[in-house]
């Protein structure tokens, strides 16, 4: 979701406004003065994908690329499949904000972010989807990325961010090995809310959030339609993430 950044020490340098800079193919060049170098040497492991939840494209392009906004990412996607880049990929976007994943901090650093043009109440066009199963093995080859390394905001953000949402096709983009995969078949197994944390934790959900916030954050993921307390399908759901990884 384009929100600004937290903590993030502003710093408008904006790059060549030239093709050069595109790092995609297809993109379209439009420059965010919002970016900076990678810290502590740090180039991406990861790669996040928001929604906006804006009302177009072009409404999302112009926060993207405002200085007073202090927000940004590499790449937006329209419904259409029109896809702009707004930082080199080898810059620091300022999209994910506070949060963590794998123990890590600094997401920012560690990441490449991918913006999806979509409110969060209504399905991802398929021309969009397939614009980023155009992108994705791009970047993961680029950077040496393993598929597990494709998360969503509100994997890293529990109970802060909620996109890409509960809508969004993770079992499509796991079926061709752009996002971590999980194993079939069902699990016997209990609904213990410590058995649930540590497998979460394994996964990668490492922030410091409550039992509700994490649950969430898994089911947006793996069950978006589960509702209620814990279950055994939420941790049959993580066991078999953690399982295929």
């Amino acid at each position: 979701m384009v929100m600004p950044a937290a903590g993030i020490l502003r710093r408008s340098a904006v790059p060549s406004k030239t093709e050069a800079a595109v790092d995609a193919k297809g993109a379209i060049w439009r420059p965010s003065p919002n970016f900076g170098s990678r810290r502590d040497g740090l180039t991406p492991t990861l790669v996040v994908i928001h929604y906006t939840a804006m009302n177009n494209a072009e409404a999302a392009l112009d926060r993207l690329c405002d200085a007073a906004a202090e927000v940004s990412a590499h790449y937006l996607i329209g419904p259409d499949g029109t896809l702009w880049q707004m930082v080199r990929e080898a810059d620091r976007a300022w999209h994910a904000g506070a949060g963590e994943w794998h123990g890590q901090c600094d997401i920012n650093s560690r990441s490449v972010g991918i913006e999806l043009d979509n409110r969060g109440d209504h399905p991802f066009a398929e021309p969009q989807m397939a614009a980023l199963e155009r992108l994705l093995p791009q970047i993961l080859s680029r950077w040496g990325i393993a598929s597990g390394g494709v998360i969503g905001h509100s994997d890293m953000a529990p109970g802060r961010k909620f996109d890409p949402g509960p809508r969004f096709d993770w079992e499509r983009l796991e079926r061709q090995n752009l996002a971590g995969g999980r194993a079939q078949g069902e699990m016997l197994v209990e609904a213990s809310v410590g058995e649930f944390r540590r497998l979460a934790r394994d996964e990668g959900f490492t922030s410091d959030v409550d039992d509700e916030r994490l649950l969430d954050a898994v089911r947006l993921r793996y069950r978006p339609w589960g509702r209620g307390p814990l279950c055994r399908e939420d941790v049959a759901a993580i066991s078999r993430a953690t399982l295929s990884t």
